[in-house]
């Protein structure tokens, strides 16, 4: 059966991948956003402004990376702060976790809705129900991460884990709203909203040699805001992610292998030895970081 819709989604200059949806079961456009959702080769998948989100196959793979890393970095999980992830996958790890305050912002509502009715992975529509009511562990807040960050890290409030999931950065498209949210007035604003050996993750880009410009980028913005820096690149995917402290960590990734040990959520896609290979960062993000600070190098290297 031939595809009824067909996505390029763009890589790099000069590079595209195009996927087939068999069936669009959603598209349109939000607010801020052209959104499809469609059944794929990789069951349903999510694409915003053709860029792939989340697909049903791979979004564990995605998600856990992202976040049981800095789960296990951080020294308490109590209070947590997602920025972005409309999906809501991160939010149930971290109760799943031990969190037992999750304040998920993200400020595209319609967007979190479709994804509730349309997405099997992630909210259930009643399950999105109470989290915009808070009744629960998990409130979501249709608002902009900026200002609710900037309140945040104003009002002395803390959180131990701040986590901001967003569409790469688009450097050759500055009207983009979401690129502000990784310049380094945003991850020192996250990282003055955690408390004492809390940990801010972001998603970092792409490790590939061709398409890992925001990937350098994130890495020195968070070498000149952290004290302890660390990665965890995927091997099954295509992203990288950054966690930070602001304190020193002699080696975060044996504390992360010895918490994992002993953690009450048991990840699915990813295990001791993962996190001992892909906590250093890819051969030619190193060299072009080289001379930033230790945090940097030391940290994610």
């Amino acid at each position: 059966m031939s595809a009824t819709h067909r996505i390029h989604e763009p890589l790099a200059p000069g590079m595209t991948r195009v996927w087939d949806i068999d069936e669009v079961l959603f598209e349109g456009d939000t607010k801020y956003q052209h959104v499809v959702i469609g059944r794929t080769a990789q069951g349903i998948s999510l694409f915003c402004d053709n860029d792939r989100q989340s697909t049903e196959f791979s979004q564990l793979v995605y998600h856990e990376a992202l976040l049981v890393p800095a789960l296990l970095l951080a020294d308490r999980v109590e209070r947590v702060l997602v920025v972005g992830s409309s999906e809501g996958v991160v939010c149930r790890i971290a109760v799943e976790f031990g969190a037992t305050h999750v304040d998920h912002v993200d400020i595209d509502e319609e967007a979190v809705r479709l994804c509730a009715r349309h997405l099997p992975y992630g909210y259930t529509e009643s399950e999105l129900d109470s989290a915009e009511r808070g009744d629960g562990p998990v409130t979501v807040h249709y608002e902009d991460g900026w200002e609710f960050v900037r309140r945040v890290a104003q009002s002395g409030e803390k959180y131990d884990v701040v986590l901001v999931d967003l569409p790469d950065e688009r450097e050759a498209d500055p009207t983009a709203q979401h690129n502000r949210l990784y310049g380094a007035d945003f991850m020192a604003m996250c990282r003055d909203a955690t408390g004492p050996g809390g940990v801010v993750v972001n998603q970092a880009g792409c490790p590939t040699l061709w398409r890992n410009e925001t990937l350098i980028r994130s890495v020195r913005r968070f070498g000149e805001t952290f004290g302890t820096v660390s990665c965890f690149a995927s091997d099954e995917h295509e992203w990288a992610y950054l966690f930070g402290r602001a304190d020193h960590v002699a080696d975060p990734t044996a504390l992360m292998v010895q918490r994992l040990a002993t953690s009450r959520y048991t990840p699915r896609t990813l295990d001791a030895d993962a996190l001992r290979s892909r906590t250093v960062l890819p051969y030619h993000v190193r060299k072009a970081v080289s001379g930033v600070g230790n945090a940097a190098v030391n940290g994610a290297g």
